[in-house]
């Protein structure tokens, strides 16, 4: 775990200069899950393996780390304890299965720096085993994740749903997961500016003491999801002392390289990239489907072209959501590496 003393505005500048100027993130979770034979039809989606098949989860998190990943993400993206509750577990047993979120990740990076597999791409590009310094990132999913019906790719979650609201409800989550062993604290899919508002006083009333990055979704390429502004989101973001990268992800690959523009305007932070294969989500069905030509999904030769552009925009930081495999984060890896080793 990284010391607090490192939980600065200057700890993801500093990891990424460590790395050369970038860093990977790991790809799609649930969707990996699937593609493995995990059944996800269930309002805790990825969270249900914890319960299930944390074999699975800690098989997914190795992929991406032979795959090149400098950053993993916990399978909490939709684990709450009041989702806990509903399927009939106790508060207590709730905690316990975000604490084991974090330390399945944390032993998978342990596997990964003792064995560093030939087939991984440390050993194939490096020419033997090194030890690739690897963060645990503690995924937040938001309210409308927790809703299970596709809020989160809306945003609008009525006029119920207050600040205090939601401040209320992933208060205990935060505590946890700040306590858990992870490197940083990952919110993800911030469809509005209230919840973005409500996590930033959330670190400060909390004191939380490890660092936090803020990941919004937008549909358009100029707003994030509910309509808001992403100057404004971004804008919150950048206030917050404990956010040390900003940016976007489960947005399609051809909205990136604008909203990367648009948040260099407001924020010196880290930008941080990791979009979806470009599919559209189905609330209905809970499947990605092909709605049009425009949203029929990316090749990873496609997606991996968009890096440099996406570089040359600001972000420094890039992996893959839904969709997105670690053979994704494979191409990413190489095209960054080679990137960075040219005069």
């Amino acid at each position: 775990m990284v010391s607090e003393s490192k939980g600065t505005s200057s700890f993801m500048t500093d990891f990424i200069q460590q790395r050369g100027g970038f860093a990977v993130i790991d790809g799609g979770f649930a969707t990996e899950l699937e593609r493995h034979g995990a059944d996800l039809n269930d309002p805790l989606w990825s969270a249900k393996c914890l319960i299930s098949s944390p074999h699975l989860v800690r098989r997914v998190h190795l992929d991406y780390l032979d795959a090149g990943a400098n950053i993993i993400a916990t399978a909490s993206y939709q684990a709450t304890i009041q989702g806990f509750e509903a399927k009939g577990f106790s508060t207590e047993e709730g905690e316990a299965l975000l604490r084991k979120s974090v330390e399945i990740a944390c032993e998978a990076r342990e596997i990964y720096y003792d064995r560093c597999t030939k087939d991984s791409w440390d050993y194939v590009e490096g020419g033997g085993s090194t030890r690739r310094p690897v963060l645990v990132a503690a995924s937040v999913g938001s309210y409308g994740a927790y809703l299970a019906d596709g809020s989160e790719y809306s945003g609008e979650y009525g006029d119920s749903v207050s600040l205090e609201t939601l401040k209320d409800f992933h208060r205990r989550r935060v505590q946890i997961l700040a306590k858990s062993g992870a490197d940083i604290i990952a919110f993800e899919t911030i469809p509005n500016k209230v919840e973005a508002k409500a996590y930033a006083e959330l670190l400060e009333e909390e004191g939380i003491d490890i660092p936090a990055w803020f990941s919004f979704n937008s549909k358009d390429g100029i707003n994030v999801v509910s309509g808001d502004s992403i100057l404004e989101c971004a804008s919150i973001a950048d206030s917050c002392k404990r956010v040390v990268a900003v940016g976007i992800n489960c947005t399609a690959p051809r909205f990136i390289h604008g909203l990367v523009l648009s948040i260099r305007k407001v924020t010196d932070k880290p930008v941080i990239v990791y979009p979806n294969s470009g599919e559209t989500y189905d609330a209905e069905i809970k499947q990605w489907v092909v709605s049009s030509k425009e949203s029929s999904g990316v090749r990873d030769e496609d997606f991996v072209s968009y890096v440099g552009k996406w570089r040359e925009a600001g972000a420094s930081l890039f992996g893959g959501c839904c969709r997105t495999t670690p053979n994704t984060i494979r191409e990413i890896s190489k095209v960054l590496s080679n990137k960075s080793s040219q005069p």
